[in-house]
């Protein structure tokens, strides 16, 4: 994701220069326990600290966006999940890594809303009361 120059690409679309401008001056986490820092706007995060994450959330400005299987399997454990946007994109791979790898954790979700994007990929959008 090399947003803070993709701007200057001559060969990006018209709406990939204004994502690359509004995603360089987003606040941005990493999740790793790893790395010690990232460039652009971005805080390392060692561990999922639930009273953190509740700080985060209570901040103005907008969602917080997550992906990855562990990550959100965590993030779901601590109940700290407020809805999914899930993306099914019509390409079968056969295998994987399963987006929910918490098998200890129900939620019981409810639909809000779907939306068909003209490449085929579909956006589900549920709610969930575990949060």
């Amino acid at each position: 994701m090399r947003w803070p120059t993709a701007d200057q690409d001559p060969d990006l679309s018209a709406p990939m220069v204004e994502f690359a401008g509004v995603w360089r001056e987003m606040p941005k986490f990493v999740f790793s326990r790893t790395l010690t820092q990232a460039d652009w706007n971005t805080t390392v995060i060692h561990d999922v600290v639930p009273e953190q994450i509740a700080e985060l959330k209570a901040q103005p400005g907008g969602d917080i966006v997550l992906s990855g299987a562990n990550l959100a399997s965590t993030f779901m454990r601590h109940g700290l999940i407020d809805e999914f946007q899930i993306l099914v994109h019509p390409v079968v791979l056969g295998q994987g890594r399963p987006l929910f790898e918490a098998p200890d954790v129900r939620m019981d979700l409810r639909l809000e809303g779907t939306r068909t994007f003209g490449n085929g990929v579909v956006q589900l959008n549920y709610s969930s009361d575990g949060a």
